[in-house]
C-alpha cells in the first residue's frame, strides 16, 4: 500500500465526471488500498477516485465503522434533512455547511464486482453524497450555504 498525493481546489480534474470502472482486478484493489490508507493518513472520513487524480467512479469511506469501498455507486433512495459542516481533503482548511438528505441508499459494486446496498444515516449519509458528487465533478463548496470560520468549528 502507498499514500497517494490528494489533488487540491484548483485542480481541474476535481470538477470532472467520471467514468465507470469496467476491470475488477489486482489493478482496482491496490488503488483501493491506497485510497483507504490515504484517507487515513489525512484524517478523512472519505475519498473519491478524482481526488487522488483518477478519473473513475471509485471512492472509499470510514466514519469510524471501517472502510467502506464502493465501485459505480449510485444513491437509489434518501429521505430527510440535515444541515451541517463539511470539509475536504481538496480543501484544507475550509469547512461549509451544507445541506444533505439525512438517510441514503447507495447501490455499488465491491471490489470483486458484486453489487451491493447499504444504508446510511447522518455522517454517512452525509458522506456518501459527498464522495458521490466528487464523482459527478461537484465541489461540496458549490453547495454551501455559508463558510465557517476557525471560531465557528
Amino acid at each position: 500500500m502507498a499514500i497517494r498525493n490528494i489533488v487540491k481546489d484548483g485542480d481541474s480534474i476535481l470538477l470532472k465526471k467520471c467514468r465507470p470502472v469496467e476491470k475488477f482486478n489486482e489493478k482496482l484493489w491496490v488503488l483501493l488500498d491506497d485510497m483507504a490508507e490515504t484517507m487515513h493518513a489525512a484524517n478523512g472520513v472519505g475519498l473519491a477516485g478524482p481526488q487522488v487524480g483518477l478519473l473513475r467512479r471509485v471512492v472509499v469511506i470510514d466514519v469510524g465503522e471501517g472502510v467502506i469501498e464502493l465501485i459505480n455507486p449510485k444513491i437509489v433512495a434518501y429521505s430527510g434533512e440535515q444541515d451541517g459542516p463539511e470539509g475536504c481533503l481538496s480543501f484544507p482548511g475550509e469547512y461549509g455547511m451544507v445541506k444533505r438528505p439525512n438517510y441514503v441508499k447507495v447501490r455499488a459494486q465491491d471490489r470483486n464486482g458484486k453489487e451491493f446496498e447499504i444504508d446510511g444515516r447522518e455522517l454517512l449519509a452525509r458522506a456518501f453524497c459527498h464522495e458521490l458528487d466528487h464523482l459527478d465533478g461537484v465541489v461540496f463548496t458549490s453547495r454551501v450555504s455559508r463558510m465557517l470560520g476557525a471560531d465557528e468549528l
